[in-house]
């Protein structure tokens, strides 16, 4: 696998910074050629589905991911989910930390991603591409 780690402090209070990381559906807006589904719709939970499906038309793939820890943070309390990859594809999981930090927030995203069938020759690419689109996704999440 391969796996990387994204930090960012934020002004915005912990249970905001938590809103905007968890609004699945806004990802979309931030990942090139993609668009997310919940499955069910309500309030994310453990067993929620979120399916990324990226490309074009019908030339494109999903990568479908399962929350199997769904812990909202409370009072100073920290927030973590983590999300197992279930697709053909995308392989891994990710895991989000939302936690008090000056006043504000502090984020952790962390991930291993690698596509299916891809040499670990190609884990070094992968890293520096996740961490370059997440930091970006997490980013413009915070800022919106």
């Amino acid at each position: 696998m391969a796996p990387f780690r994204i930090e960012r402090r934020s002004a915005l209070p912990v249970d905001e910074t938590w809103r905007r990381l968890t609004d699945w559906p806004r990802h979309g807006a931030h990942v090139p050629l993609s668009g997310v589904t919940v499955r069910p719709a309500g309030p994310t939970r453990v067993g929620t589905v979120v399916v990324v499906r990226t490309g074009v038309g019908r030339a494109g793939f999903d990568d479908p991911m399962e929350v199997v820890r769904w812990d909202p943070p409370t009072g100073d309390a920290p927030g973590s989910c983590r999300l197992e990859k279930r697709g053909s594809v995308v392989l891994g999981w990710a895991e989000i930390e939302v936690r008090p930090r000056d006043g504000g927030s502090e984020v952790v995203w962390r991930e291993e991603a690698r596509l299916r069938g891809l040499p670990r020759l190609f884990d070094p690419p992968t890293v520096w591409s996740g961490r370059l689109l997440f930091g970006r996704v997490v980013d413009a999440l915070l800022e919106a």
